[in-house]
């Protein structure tokens, strides 16, 4: 179930599959009318048509127990949440040009869950726009033009964000200005954070010796793309001085650890001890509602208003911003981040467990309900497994998918809601999975 937020691994270029007529027909009208660069998921795609909390409908009215999607990251169609959003769009809905309670409302409320350095926010409607916004900032602010990320991140679909989404594959060019970083590895421990700095401290030196200057350091500071390595807690502060060092910024997309996902607070950079120059949200901001945006300092964006306007037309209309209220009220009044924490420890040590039952099954790593897996045979990833296990539960009907590198990381990413009930099931029919291959 992979969002425009990340790219599907190699594994995952599905075919047609036990289709039926119907779907076989949906299939060529999709071909005939989207063209040829969409994607579906799975070896035997879903036709869905309709979601309810953590559960997902095919046609058939088969239930499907979503454990993937962060669009829908307080389970699908909330009540609250679509209330607010129609309610606000039989009122009223346009954008920021004009005077209107609701967005400064949310604003104020949205950089009251930020530290006090980080107080303005910008609008978008997706994480790409957040991440273009931020680099255009980065560059006005530093005068460099240089941008770090990890060899498997993903960040956005733009030209300017695409350039540095390795993650899309091969044939998406990478920017020049652009230089890739091994992503952390997750078994080094307390040499997590100086070995990153270091990689960070090289990438900043090559650049250096091509006459660019740094501008920023951008990483999902769960990084999901890369696998899912969200500890040791603390690791990036090392990296975050080194790029400061260099007169370059921090950039934290939040796209998919933030708004409570890690069990630890809503943002997943306050796991690290730092504070970002600028902080990108997206898809769980409005819980399906296009709504995205850039928290930041106001002495990073001074010189960028000084010398230009901003305006999206769409970006912070009347209704997203409603939704995105309605949003922070079922976060705050549901526990979710409390749910997060403790469904996610539940789920991270069944699957411990699992793992010691299963040679091909890796200790779990994560924070909250964002855990990874890594899928092996004979000690070396094997990304074919992996697709054969995420396969096998689509088929019993649970969704997850596979990240990394390799393509060989369970990313099991389930909406906040998520209960000990549905982990019960997730493990059940993954170890019933894993048995039978």
């Amino acid at each position: 179930m992979t969002s425009h937020r990340e790219a599907m691994p190699n594994a995952f270029v599905p075919g047609k599959g036990d289709l039926g007529p119907e779907e076989l027909a949906l299939v060529a009208r999709r071909q005939k009318a989207l063209g040829p660069a969409y994607r579906l998921f799975y070896e035997t795609p879903l036709h869905l048509v309709r979601g309810e909390g953590v559960w997902l409908y095919d046609a058939a009215g088969n239930a499907y127990l979503d454990a993937y999607n962060n669009v829908a990251s307080l389970g699908h169609c909330h009540p609250r949440v679509v209330a607010a959003m129609a309610k606000q769009a039989a009122t009223f809905a346009s954008h920021t040009r004009y005077l209107h309670d609701t967005i400064l409302s949310y604003s104020e409320r949205l950089l009251a869950t930020f530290p006090d350095r980080l107080s303005h926010v910008m609008f978008t409607c997706t994480g790409s726009e957040a991440n273009d916004l931020a680099l255009r900032i980065a560059y006005q602010h530093t005068g460099g033009t240089g941008i770090i990320v990890t060899e498997n991140a993903y960040h956005g679909v733009t030209h300017l964000v695409a350039g540095f989404s390795p993650s899309l594959g091969a044939g998406v060019a990478r920017g020049a200005h652009v230089r890739t970083v091994p992503a952390p590895d997750p078994v080094r421990g307390d040499d997590t954070g100086p070995e990153f700095a270091r990689a960070v401290q090289g990438a900043i030196d090559d650049l250096a010796r091509s006459g660019i200057r740094p501008a920023a350091l951008i990483v999902d500071t769960i990084f999901s793309s890369d696998g899912v390595i969200p500890d040791p807690a603390g690791f990036l502060a090392p990296a975050v001085a080194a790029i400061r060092a260099a007169g370059g910024l921090f950039i934290a997309d939040e796209v998919q650890p933030g708004f409570g996902r890690t069990g630890a607070g809503m943002w997943g950079f306050a796991r690290h001890g730092v504070i970002p120059d600028m902080v990108s949200l997206g898809k769980p901001m409005g819980n399906g509602y296009p709504v995205a945006g850039l928290v930041l300092r106001p002495g990073v964006v001074a010189e960028f208003g000084a010398r230009g306007r901003y305006f999206n037309t769409f970006g912070g209309n009347a209704v997203a911003a409603a939704t995105a209220m309605a949003v922070l009220d079922v976060i705050e009044e549901e526990g979710l981040i409390g749910n997060a924490r403790d469904v996610g420890d539940y789920l991270a040590t069944g699957l411990a467990a699992l793992a010691r039952r299963h040679d091909c099954l890796g200790a779990p790593r994560g924070a909250g309900l964002f855990i990874g897996a890594d899928i092996v045979t004979d000690g070396r990833p094997d990304a074919a497994l992996a697709a054969r296990i995420v396969n096998g539960l689509r088929e019993a009907r649970v969704l997850i998918s596979a990240t990394a590198r390799a393509g060989n990381v369970l990313k099991i990413r389930p909406p906040l809601t998520f209960s000990r009930e549905n982990a019960d099931l997730l493990l059940e029919r993954l170890d019933q999975v894993v048995t039978a291959l």
